[in-house]
């Protein structure tokens, strides 16, 4: 696929500097794109003092936009996604891990496109969700007209789509992806497909010209492993060597590097080059189109980097509450609307965004969210909002107390570490403007300054852990007329064995809705071929078993299964020989529901 390369920044100062006005601005109601990528870390541009990495792109946008620093997210994806498009601290969404069924959005949690479609504008996402695969949790039932998006926490994970799982050296390259709730196949690399996809639906929405603005969720899947990019890209950097004494701040948390993690960055730089290449393209998309000036830019990143690299002299990577896991950049860019270079230091996060694109769209504001409108620190009408503490957690599973949990407040952050055994007494105290690399504790020195932010910390662990999304679990519903069939992933099954979900000998449930009892037809697929045995599936106080006599079978259907209407466990299995298979996804199909559309 061909790529317009905008390899100087002053291409991106021409592109964004003038337009052909082809469509009429209304500046009441501007269109919001919305950009995030994926593990991409906030030394991973060069504008953050990165000497090695090549974002020419990036970077000009940076100095055209009102940059916010420091602005904050949660350590890992689908938690700052579920932030990101509510407004809300992600445990309150139901949202608290990154699969093993956690990874599931609740569907009373009201998004950023459910509020803004009913101001008017037309929205769509394209590119990773990570909030839940079946109805009622895809984006199409979260407020998005329209999606474009793989399955699961990434493409070729085990709960992506089978045909990219199984491709698992070429998964990014043209992927098996859902088109609102159709399975397609686009030709290309993943984020070439994605930017393509972005520009026609931009085109599309102007030709149309029905004078309602557009929201489009960009939402990038790289530099996410697997670190799988075209082959321009990895030569780019295939030279590169990485040297400690290159960096501005050499000596304050610069990675040591082992060949792997050279090898690792080579590759994530390329990747990250190849989305400022796509960028460029819809920049000048923007512009041709003479939407430009009526358009909002939002540029983010979801966390820190997951492998050793240039971090900017912060500690931890992603999935760690130090500022390298969690701190990231963010870039509003608004022709004339806006200022240009301008830094904006009062500290935000990811729980923001949805009332400041609210107020942008002129929509109302709504109820129980966590966030703060930013828009009078955008536009130059406020220096700075209320003091407020900010709060991060993340662990596999529900949160325990002070286990990688953190509070930043004013210029001091307290935070509790994964190693630090959940103890109150092994929480530390961090001055982040005289030590942004969090090294210095003084816990002991300002116990006042402790107990204050302890105490913020403990009122809100108390407040989310009792939240009713997440005491409750959203269940994927069987038996809607909104999705037939239902595919059940290993991103959405639930267990303690669960996270053993590469493996073929990995078991896990469902938590279903059954909607209508049936009958259904219930598809095992699995990633090998099965020796003789039998496939099981029990839902709720249902049992069914089929023996199979034919060895080489990967797939098995169980036919005109009922089941018991009302919330329930689903599993599905296979034994042979002693051995217990799971299935890499089932499909249920709801036969009687195919009969009356008849």
């Amino acid at each position: 696929m061909k790529i317009i390369p905008l390899s100087i920044p002053v291409m991106l100062l021409i592109l964004l500097g003038c337009s052909n006005l082809t469509q009429d601005v209304n500046n009441e109601r501007p269109n919001i794109l919305l950009i995030i990528t994926d593990d991409q870390g906030y030394g991973d541009i060069g504008i953050h003092g990165n000497p090695y990495i090549q974002t020419p792109v990036i970077d000009s946008l940076a100095r055209l936009s009102v940059r916010i620093d420091p602005f904050y997210v949660s350590p890992v994806c689908a938690p700052t996604r579920s932030s990101l498009l509510t407004g809300r601290y992600h445990l309150r969404t139901g949202v608290y891990d990154t699969y093993n069924g956690g990874a599931m959005m609740s569907t009373d949690e009201l998004t950023i496109a459910e509020l803004l479609s009913e101001n008017g504008y037309r929205t769509a996402m394209i590119g990773k969700w990570h909030l839940g695969d079946a109805y009622p949790m895809r984006p199409m039932d979260q407020g998005f007209q329209y999606y474009l998006a793989h399955k699961g926490g990434g493409i070729g994970q085990p709960g992506d789509d089978f045909g990219n799982f199984i491709r698992k050296d070429s998964s990014y390259f043209n992927p098996f992806l859902w088109e609102n709730g159709i399975r397609v196949r686009r030709e290309g690399y993943c984020s070439d497909v994605f930017t393509d996809q972005a520009i026609d639906y931009i085109k599309e929405h102007v030709q149309k010209d029905k004078g309602e603005p557009f929201f489009l969720y960009l939402s990038y899947n790289a530099p996410h492993t697997p670190l799988q990019l075209p082959g321009e890209y990895a030569e780019k950097y295939a030279d590169m060597e990485y040297g400690p004494g290159d960096f501005t701040n050499s000596g304050k948390n610069v990675a040591e590097m082992r060949p792997r993690d050279m090898e690792d960055a080579r590759k994530v730089y390329g990747m990250v080059s190849n989305i400022d290449d796509n960028l460029g393209r819809l920049w000048e998309s923007l512009s041709e189109l003479g939407i430009e000036e009526n358009t909002l830019v939002v540029f983010m990143t979801d966390n820190g980097p997951q492998q050793r690299r240039y971090l900017a002299g912060f500690s931890g990577r992603k999935s760690s509450v130090l500022e390298g896991g969690i701190r990231v950049p963010i870039f509003f860019h608004w022709k004339g609307e806006l200022d240009e270079n301008r830094v904006v230091s009062y500290p935000s996060a990811h729980i923001d965004i949805l009332p400041t694109l609210l107020e942008v769209a002129g929509a109302e504001k709504t109820d129980n969210i966590d966030g703060i409108s930013l828009f009078p620190l955008l536009t130059g009408q406020s220096e700075k909002l209320q003091e407020r503490p900010l709060f991060f957690v993340w662990q596999r599973g529900y949160p325990q107390k002070y286990t990688n949990m953190a509070v930043r407040k004013g210029n001091y952050k307290l935070a509790g570490l994964s190693g630090d055994g959940g103890l109150a007494d092994s929480l530390k105290l961090f001055n982040l403007k005289e030590d942004p690399g969090e090294l210095n504790n003084l816990s002991q020195q300002n116990p006042g300054i402790f107990k204050e932010l302890k105490d913020d910390l403990d009122s809100w662990y108390e407040d989310v852990i009792n939240s009713p999304n997440l005491l409750t679990a959203p269940r994927i519903v069987l038996g809607s007329e909104k999705e037939n069939p239902v595919i059940l992933n290993r991103n959405d099954w639930k267990g303690p064995m669960a996270k053993r979900w590469s493996s073929a000998n990995a078991f896990g449930y469902w938590d279903v809705d059954v909607w209508d009892p049936g009958p259904y037809d219930i598809k095992l697929v699995f990633e090998a071929p099965l020796l003789n045995g039998n496939a099981i599936i029990r839902a709720g106080a249902r049992q069914y078993k089929i023996a199979n006599n034919v060895s080489g079978l990967s797939e098995i259907t169980i036919s005109s299964m009922n089941l018991n209407k009302g919330e329930q466990m689903f599993e599905g299995w296979y034994e042979s020989r002693g051995e217990l298979i799971t299935p890499i996804y089932i499909e249920v199909r709801n036969t009687s529901a195919e009969t009356k559309s008849n």
